[in-house]
């Protein structure tokens, strides 16, 4: 869908998001758990306004940038909301970083106002006692030497009118994860979250105001800020927030006592969760109505277990920070195992050549998306922006194949796909086919150089039984990949190893596995 069809010139999303709920009547109706603390549609716009005039009153104008390292609680939400209803730019981060990365974010925004989460401030506070542009860092929780982000916003007024902006003005930035070089800003517009619940969310999910979310991504990560941010304001349901680790005991801990009917999480997780031994009779996980998963691919034998032990299917897509969030989808009921999906209605997806020409079906290339959430572009960036956006369309940077049915089959980043005897082999199909042995929990496949020369694929494998690591389990894996899909394919060697390298979000990171790096 085209925002300029559905949406008037003017239009600021906190206005949409939030005033609009309690305008139509829903103002104590609950909107947030978080903490033990029940924020209600109402007290949400409350929160925003007072936290906007307080960015006001501190000299934050129109287009200025506003980095959040902030916790899923009040102040990422008072922050988020707050800054964009006054026309500024919020900035969340990944609050898995270090001070380096703090830093670099804080120099390449030029952001005037930092608020931070008080556990997170001891990485924070040397990024902010560097920045030039820096003109103050506020707090949630004790402050140390600097200000309090709870007295400025409790001073502040609880009225507010939202700035006039364009449905095309900037609205927030969102980071890359910037696994090939330092992060980029990528600038999402006032439109693109209404987009993202107009299409996925309510044509996908179906979400509606009796559902109750609850996402394991945190609301910094793009899947994460759609999942339990947006999605829910949209149609006035609530959203479950948890800010700890989000552990497989702790994720069945929160559903059962809070029994969400929508839990996302990525395939990393439900591995976890599956690895639990009688989790189905533990925990009561009667009140899901929809699992999702993106991340990485999920594969067919989790999906097939997890409907298997508690009953619900789990809806696997794929996304990007550039697209803010799913382009590619299964659909409930129709789920192909394996595969992304289809395109999201809105969205156009196809797969090219080098040269970006289509290439046929069952051929793997390049994924090329387009639709109304793809970023504006990367701040500052204008090389990378070109080589991401190529009119309309958006490189993703991912290689996908496309069956006879039109349902999109990942193969991998493009930098991870490996070239054997000739042949293009995905890493993610040998992964899956070792995650159908009983003895595998989690798999990555990287390519490594035989003694030859040529390339071979190498397998790391975590166990669900440590202890039975041995080269005669490593030689059975072998022939179970060789009987599943086509010999040349199968891993030269396994290492077994406790755990695999990934990034905050749960995917796994190919590149340090071929570097050796831990």
């Amino acid at each position: 869908m085209r925002a300029s069809e559905a949406l008037p010139v003017r239009f600021n999303a906190a206005a949409h998001f939030i005033d609009r709920n309690v305008a139509e009547g829903r103002g104590a109706s609950p909107a947030f758990l978080c903490e033990g603390q029940t924020l209600s549609y109402s007290d949400l716009q409350a929160l925003a306004n007072r936290t906007g005039n307080a960015l006001r009153g501190l000299g934050v104008k129109a287009a200025d940038r506003v980095v959040m390292i902030c916790l899923d609680g009040p102040e990422f939400l008072g922050t988020f909301w707050g800054a964009i209803k006054i026309g500024a730019v919020p900035v969340p981060v990944n609050t898995l970083l270090r001070a380096a990365d703090y830093r670099h974010v804080l120099h390449d925004s030029q952001a005037r106002i930092a608020v931070v989460s008080a556990p997170l401030l001891a990485e924070a506070a040397p990024a902010f006692r560097e920045s030039a542009s820096l003109a103050h860092a506020l707090v949630a929780g004790p402050p140390g030497s600097f200000l309090s982000w709870e007295a400025e916003v409790g001073r502040a007024s609880a009225t507010l009118d939202a700035a006039p902006t364009s449905r095309d003005d900037p609205a927030f930035w969102l980071y890359s994860s910037g696994s090939t070089g330092p992060p980029k800003g990528a600038v999402h517009l006032q439109h693109d979250m209404f987009v993202c619940a107009e299409t996925y969310a309510r044509q996908v999910l179906g979400i509606r105001s009796t559902d109750r979310v609850f996402s394991a991504a945190k609301l910094f990560f793009a899947y994460g800020l759609g999942n339990a941010g947006y999605f829910p304001l949209s149609v006035g349901a609530q959203s479950v927030l948890f800010a700890p680790r989000p552990t497989p005991e702790a994720m069945f801990e929160v559903i059962a006592r809070h029994r969400p009917t929508l839990f996302f999480a990525v395939p990393t997780l439900y591995a976890g969760m599956l690895a639990l031994k009688d989790a189905e009779r533990r925990y009561d996980t009667s009140s899901l109505r929809l699992c999702v998963s993106a991340g990485e691919a999920l594969p067919a034998e989790m999906y097939a277990r997890w409907l298997e032990r508690f009953g619900v299917e789990i809806i696997d897509g794929m996304g990007t920070t550039e697209l803010l969030h799913m382009c590619l989808s299964n659909r409930p009921g129709a789920v192909r195992p394996g595969s992304s999906g289809l395109p999201v209605p809105g969205y156009d997806a196809t797969i090219v050549d080098e040269a970006g020409v289509p290439v046929a079906r069952g051929e793997i290339g390049s994924l090329r998306v387009r639709g109304d959430s793809v970023m504006a572009s990367y701040w500052n960036q204008p090389e990378k922006t070109r080589q991401t956006l190529h009119g309309e369309w958006l490189l993703t940077g991912d290689k996908y194949y496309q069956d006879e049915d039109g349902y999109f089959w990942y193969c991998g980043r493009s930098d991870d796909m490996l070239k054997v005897g000739g042949r293009w082999v995905s890493p993610v199909e040998v992964e899956a086919t070792l995650i159908a042995h009983p003895a595998v929990l989690e798999s990555a496949v990287v390519g490594q150089e035989a003694e030859d020369g040529l390339v071979k694929a190498k397998a790391f494998v975590v166990l669900k039984e440590p202890a039975h690591a041995s080269a005669a389990l490593a030689a059975e894996l072998q022939s179970f990949v060789k009987a599943k899909i086509a010999p040349y394919k199968a891993p030269r060697w396994v290492e077994f190893v406790d755990s695999l390298p990934k990034t905050a979000t749960g995917k796994i990171q190919r590149f340090r596995l071929r570097l050796g790096e831990p």
